[in-house]
């Protein structure tokens, strides 16, 4: 049971409340290793990217336009948080449809 995201992020600090006995894996300092980072762009499509964060304003419309997961792994806080990881299916953010996933309200 593993959490990437980034341990001052809010949404993974609420999930990481609920969830004690999952591990922070934090991507600005661990990264997110390429097999799940891939995987969890097959399931996810665009959503995986957070456009509307701080790093992604900060980058150049060239850059805008690289391919997602080259993206991803140059700038792992670009991932929309929390990716979770748990019993083999992957699950992303800290939404009402997460939480139902997981069985914590």
């Amino acid at each position: 049971m593993i959490l990437y995201g980034l341990k001052n992020c809010d949404s993974c600090r609420k999930a990481l409340k609920q969830l004690p006995d999952f591990r922070l894996v934090d991507v600005k300092q661990e990264g997110v290793p390429p097999d799940l980072l891939f995987q969890a762009h097959s399931k996810f499509g665009a959503k995986l990217l957070n456009t509307r964060s701080t790093t992604w304003r900060g980058l150049s419309e060239e850059e805008r336009q690289s391919p997602p997961l080259e993206l991803l792994a140059a700038h792992p806080t670009l991932m929309k948080r929390p990716l979770i990881q748990h019993e083999g299916e992957l699950l992303l953010g800290w939404d009402q449809n997460t939480r139902a996933a997981l069985g914590v309200s």
